[in-house]
């Protein structure tokens, strides 16, 4: 049976706690949530296919589906099944797009392109997502092949956490890399969910 007063989000799992944060502090109850995993990012072309397999296995339930995904480096495929399967997604090419804003993105990447951004998620498991799965753990000396072309590190914050500006500006320096701090918030993704959550509750009233 469809519940026509709750939003299922389909995201990734790199924005689990963002989400949970906004739904905890604005009181989105109607907003159910599953997170697929973040690890998805090192192989994107499995992106669109774990998301088209959400949407049918929760499609029966939810007559309200949005998925919370940028591209993510599918090349446009997330968007070809998203357009098959009548769904929508944020708009934006990926989470630092999002948090940062379109704008704020566009100006930060002209500025210098060669920029490696970290976001509270990547900063937390860096070791995780970055520094082991590319051996530099390992093999330090694949650091400068892989980033030959990166000059500026720039940490996009969404929430204070002590430590956390320096922990990033460690990493900037153990990479040679100009540092810069941007304190975004929740940007973009808290916009849209707003939005979200608003038109649902307009539906819920007319209905």
């Amino acid at each position: 049976m469809r519940d026509a007063a709750a939003t299922l989000l389909i995201a990734c799992g790199a924005l689990a706690r963002e989400i949970a944060a906004l739904k905890r502090v604005n009181g989105w109850s109607a907003l159910d949530v599953r997170c697929l995993p973040a690890e998805l990012h090192n192989r994107p072309e499995r992106i669109a296919p774990a998301v088209r397999e959400t949407i049918h296995a929760n499609r029966a339930r939810y007559a309200n589906i949005f998925v919370v995904y940028g591209d993510c480096g599918t090349g446009g495929q997330l968007d070809r099944v998203l357009a098959e399967e009548g769904v929508e997604r944020l708009s934006g090419a990926h989470c630092y797009e999002f948090f940062a804003t379109s704008q704020v993105f566009a100006q930060l990447a002209e500025s210098e392109p060669g920029t490696f951004y970290l976001t509270d998620f990547l900063l937390r498991h860096f070791e995780r997502l970055v520094v082991r799965p590319l051996g530099l753990d390992r093999h330090p000396e694949l650091r400068d092949e892989y980033f030959r072309h990166y000059k500026r590190l720039v940490y996009l914050s969404q929430a204070e956490r002590p430590g956390a500006v320096e922990e990033a500006r460690r990493i900037a320096d153990s990479f040679g890399f100009e540092f810069e701090h941007r304190r975004t918030g929740y940007g973009e993704l808290g916009t849209r969910l707003a939005e979200l959550v608003a038109s649902q509750d307009n539906l819920a009233w007319l209905a």
